[in-house]
């Protein structure tokens, strides 16, 4: 039996290693920076928490390592209303890390060890075939090994479960994972990756869902940063413009996106409900500090929304 609004995500956990710069170190250089801070991040953690925090029926499919880190993670995602009885304890695996330099600007690089990450195996998916089957919609990202993002994307196919792709980081994809997606939210330099079309336009946006499109992609939304989305179903596209807010740190503005719109639609908001859903989401995160301690909850998107008027 399909369980009616379930949610799955699969994907990756991270602890966010923080630290603010005035600028971005040259080689060889060294600078001195403030604000260090350890976070709990990852695309599929903070994805997952987007969703739990504002409102999703949510169940995690991720690994962490044997270590300490592993073990407040999974008690933190407990703590934002997520099922983490899917979440595997690598044996002599490190939990992830990611590395994150933030400039004066609010932009960021970052360096990722995969650790436990890496341990998302096709069997570890197959494990969870019936959690797959009977969600509504499955959340995916591209920080976990690709063969078991294609396995999940199979389970979902067959059994109707809708596939949402955040196809980030860049890098390329097949077309036979490519054909298996319902959503993809990928952003400029993302759709760049999967089309060849650079995207500086609304008219390159429009251009690159077109391309996605035939690849078999129903809904494509591209993200465009402080420009809003440009979302295309079936061919038919438009700009949706986000929300003005000052931005103090950009990280996981996307996840917070594609948490809060999953979470949007398997509530049976329209896309257009759905995406200004999202929008408020984000636009509260980069108000913030950190990965998922910047994420907000249910009460703060919908008072958000409400003083837009």
């Amino acid at each position: 039996m399909k369980t009616a609004g379930k949610l799955v995500v699969l994907g990756s956990i991270n602890a966010d290693h923080i630290l603010n710069l005035e600028s971005f170190p040259t080689p060889g250089e060294t600078v001195t920076g403030s604000q260090y801070q350890v976070a709990f991040g990852g695309k599929g953690a903070n994805q997952a928490v987007a969703a739990g925090r504002s409102g999703a029926d949510i169940a995690f499919i991720a690994c962490t390592g044997d270590d300490d880190t592993g073990a407040r993670v999974r008690k933190q995602l407990e703590s934002d209303h997520i099922d983490v009885t899917p979440v595997s304890v690598v044996a002599g695996e490190s939990t992830g890390v990611a590395l994150i330099f933030v400039n004066g600007e609010g932009e960021n690089v970052i360096g990722i060890h995969a650790g436990a990450n890496a341990a998302l195996s096709i069997e570890r998916v197959e494990a969870q075939h019936a959690l797959i089957a009977n969600a509504s919609a499955l959340l995916m990202q591209l920080e976990s090994p690709v063969e078991s993002v294609l396995a999940a994307a199979r389970i979902a196919q067959q059994n109707h479960t809708t596939v949402a792709l955040n196809p980030a980081p860049a890098r390329e994809l097949s077309d036979e994972l490519l054909a298996l997606v319902d959503i993809i939210t990928p952003n400029e330099t993302e759709a760049e990756k999967l089309t060849g079309i650079r995207v500086d336009s609304d008219e390159d946006a429009a251009r690159a869902a077109q391309a996605l499109h035939a690849k078999g992609i129903k809904t494509v939304i591209i993200t465009l940063g402080s420009r809003g989305v440009w979302v295309s179903v079936s061919g038919e596209g438009k700009r949706v413009s986000g929300f003005k807010v000052k931005a103090i740190d950009t990280i996981a503005a996307g996840d917070t996106f594609n948490g809060a719109l999953l979470t949007a639609l398997l509530e049976e908001k329209t896309l257009d409900e759905a995406i200004r859903f999202a929008h408020a989401a984000a636009a509260i995160a980069v108000t913030r500090k950190g990965a998922q301690p910047s994420v907000p909850w249910r009460k703060e998107i919908d008072d958000f929304l409400s003083q837009q008027g």
